[in-house]
C-alpha cells in the first residue's frame, strides 16, 4: 500500500485501486452537511468535531476474469447528537470499516449486492469520497442516541405539574390492569 496524492472529492476508483493507492485525511464535521445538520445548538463543550477518514485501493484477481475493483474505507467522529432521555448534547462515537465492491454497472450491482453479502456499487468515473464517508457515517449512527448515563438525574412529571425525581414506590403501586380484571370480574358475577 503506497500513499498517494488523489483528490478525495473527484477519485478515479478504478486506477485509485489498480495502483493499490491508499489515502487518509481529516475532515472537519461542518464540511459533512447533511451530518452536521443534527448537531444540537449546546454542543460547543462536546469534544472535538472532525471526521478521521482512510481509503484503500485494491484489485483481487478472478481466476478466469477479470479483477475485482476494491475499496477499503474506515472513518471515525464523535457526532454531536441529542440525548433522547435528557435532551442534553452527547458526543455519539461512530465508526466505519467496510470494503466496497465496484462493478461495471447499476444492473449488476443491484444482482450481486442481492446475491452477496458484500457491499457492492456501480463503478463511477468519479467518486465523491467525502460524500461516501457521509453517507456510512449516517449509516451507522444510532437510532436513539443517549448517554451511558446521563449527566443530570432524569426529571419526571408530578402530579403538580412540577419535576420530581422517579419514585422508588411507583414501581410497587397496584398494575392499572390488574384492577380492570378485578372489576371485569365482579361484572361476570352480577
Amino acid at each position: 500500500m503506497k500513499l498517494a496524492d488523489h483528490d478525495p472529492r473527484r477519485l478515479d476508483v478504478a486506477a485509485f485501486a489498480a495502483r493499490g493507492d491508499a489515502m487518509q485525511g481529516m475532515w472537519p464535521l461542518s464540511a459533512l452537511g447533511r451530518l452536521a445538520e443534527g448537531v444540537p445548538a449546546e454542543a460547543d463543550d462536546l469534544p472535538r468535531r472532525d471526521v478521521a477518514w482512510q481509503a484503500q485501493g485494491e484489485l483481487r484477481p478472478v481466476k478466469g476474469g477479470e479483477p475485482e475493483v476494491w475499496l477499503r474505507l474506515t472513518a471515525s467522529a464523535d457526532v454531536p447528537q441529542e440525548c433522547q432521555r435528557c435532551l442534553a448534547p452527547v458526543a455519539v462515537p461512530v465508526a466505519v470499516d467496510r470494503w466496497l465492491r465496484f462493478v461495471r454497472d447499476e444492473d449488476l450491482a443491484a444482482q450481486l449486492d442481492a446475491d452477496s453479502e458484500d457491499d457492492v456499487l456501480s463503478l463511477p468515473r468519479w467518486l465523491d469520497l467525502q460524500e461516501l464517508v457521509e453517507d456510512e457515517l449516517l449509516l451507522s449512527l444510532p437510532l436513539v442516541p443517549r448517554h451511558e448515563r446521563c449527566p443530570q438525574p432524569l426529571p419526571m412529571a408530578s402530579g403538580a405539574g412540577e419535576a420530581a425525581e422517579i419514585e422508588p414506590e411507583a414501581e410497587a403501586r397496584a398494575n392499572p390492569f390488574a384492577a380492570l380484571a378485578a372489576l371485569k370480574g365482579r361484572s361476570r358475577s352480577s
